[in-house]
């Protein structure tokens, strides 16, 4: 089995090839926002570089959000049109699931945070138990603030990882003192390979998703369709 995977959930764009043997090959660029133009060629190279083309591809991995709506959208259609034109298998994987898989075997809870614009954030919180990564909370977008409250009626330490890490380092550490830990720099965004990872485990299972019928992780409306209700007199949660 060979999975290439691709993600343009965030600020970066990160494509991997990883087989059952070996991750074979990752491209991971967080300069500028331009995934719709760099994206295929990234693949190509990628392919290139392995000396493969793309029937040597079993299945297509894809970030499913949250994130960026555009970036969303840009990667989801590219996956789904790859994943058809060659007959492969598709998987959708949550890109807070592999920021919080990059964080293997800390002890406490994982805590990624997206931003999610005016002090809101994308989350959901993790444990590792068993070698095996579970989901004790699940997606939400909430304020930062709400988000620090549900933190501080658990008593374990806290792995932050993400690109809200930036805009909410100080006030994470203010409130959680030493409970606070945050991801080095090499895991803190999402990573392609994090997501072939999780889709091929996924796939052992005999799980996979439509291309007919997979959808974005949104969680909450995009800021265009706010203004727009907000506009239409119609209340904007």
């Amino acid at each position: 089995m060979r999975i290439l995977a691709i993600d343009t959930s965030g600020s970066a764009a990160t494509a991997a090839v990883l087989s059952d043997e070996k991750l074979e090959a990752e491209v991971f660029l967080n300069h500028k926002l331009q995934h719709s133009t760099i994206l295929f060629p990234m693949i190509e190279d990628l392919l290139k570089m392995l000396e493969l083309n793309i029937n040597d591809i079993d299945a297509v991995a894809v970030s499913g959000g949250p994130g960026s709506f555009t970036g969303l959208r840009i990667g989801v259609a590219a996956a789904k049109g790859i994943a058809q034109g060659g007959n492969m298998k598709f998987i959708g994987i949550s890109s807070l699931d592999a920021m919080a898989f990059q964080q293997v075997g800390f002890d406490g809870i994982i805590c990624p945070i997206m931003d999610a614009l005016r002090d809101n954030v994308y989350t959901s919180l993790y444990s590792w138990q068993n070698d095996e990564l579970f989901k004790v909370h699940d997606y939400d977008a909430l304020h930062i603030d709400d988000l620090i409250s549900r933190l501080m009626e658990r008593s374990e330490r806290v792995m932050f990882c993400g690109d809200g890490v930036k805009l909410h380092r100080d006030r994470l550490i203010e409130a959680l003192k030493d409970r606070a830990a945050f991801a080095p720099l090499s895991t803190n965004m999402p990573r392609a390979s994090s997501l072939a990872e999780l889709a091929l485990l996924r796939l052992k299972k005999g799980e996979e998703d439509s291309i007919f019928t997979y959808g974005p992780i949104y969680i909450r409306k995009s800021q265009a369709e706010r203004e727009y209700e907000r506009k239409q007199g119609v209340r904007v949660e």
